[in-house]
């Protein structure tokens, strides 16, 4: 398939354990809390979402769209500098799984929901990601979480509402982990596409039950999927992670 690529090996050419980061760290963050939705999607409709240089990333030849809630903590510059209040909140993506020439196996984000207008449009117009601004709560009762969030800015609409009972600890299977052991972000800024790495321990993974979901999310990304997730949904408590310096995409 022309512009794709796809590695046959265990999880699918990605690597378990995150390469070590070397240089400077400019910031880092905690995610915690996070569920982990995928949906299968044709590949041929990932590819014109991706920044040049990139193309999509295949397991067994399927492409993948990940709707992913979470909470972000203690986020700041540097190494455990954590910038107060601003640097915590709800976030949601919408994202994609990228591979560029140099085997660099990472994300493309559509989306990025956030409940800090400030943190939201800062990291929009400073990144060139596309956040938005959402009214977003989240509620825990034992195993059970509640999700709501409402985009407010820039662009109106997009809702998720979403219900989840988390369970046992699991170990992931090859297609999950293929889809989790990220170590980085491909974007475009300035007429350029960048690799962003990041580096974190391997994700603890628990199983989880949709109860319910209600989400215009990921159509609004560009893929009308319906219903419940391909996948079996997936539950983190989380991981710190650090980022490294962006670098050009030849």
């Amino acid at each position: 398939m022309p512009g794709m690529r796809d590695v046959s090996s265990r999880y699918g050419g990605v690597s378990p354990l995150a390469p070590a980061l070397s240089g400077p760290a400019p910031f880092d963050q905690a995610w915690r809390s996070l569920f982990f939705l995928h949906w299968e999607v044709d590949p041929h409709d990932v590819a014109p979402h991706l920044p040049p240089g990139v193309h999509p990333d295949l397991f067994d030849g399927s492409a993948y769209v990940g709707l992913i809630p979470f909470r972000m903590v203690d986020a700041g510059l540097g190494r455990r500098h954590p910038t107060p209040y601003l640097g915590t909140f709800l976030e949601c993506n919408v994202r994609l799984y990228s591979v560029d020439d140099q085997g660099r196996h990472g994300v493309v984000f559509r989306s990025l929901e956030a409940s800090r207008w400030i943190t939201a449009m800062a990291a929009r117009w400073g990144y060139r990601l596309p956040y938005t601004w959402a009214h977003m709560r989240v509620h825990q009762r034992g195993d059970r979480w509640a999700w709501r969030s409402d985009r407010r800015y820039p662009r109106g609409g997009g809702h998720l509402r979403m219900t989840a009972r988390t369970a046992e600890v699991i170990e992931p299977t090859d297609l999950e982990v293929f889809l989790t052991a990220r170590w980085g972000l491909h974007s475009a800024a300035a007429g350029q596409t960048w690799w962003t790495p990041n580096e974190h321990e391997p994700w603890p993974l628990h199983t989880a039950e949709l109860l319910d979901l209600d989400q215009d999310l990921v159509a609004r990304a560009g893929f009308a999927v319906e219903g419940m997730p391909s996948l079996r949904p997936l539950f983190s408590p989380g991981v710190h992670t650090t980022f490294g310096l962006p670098v050009r995409v030849a």
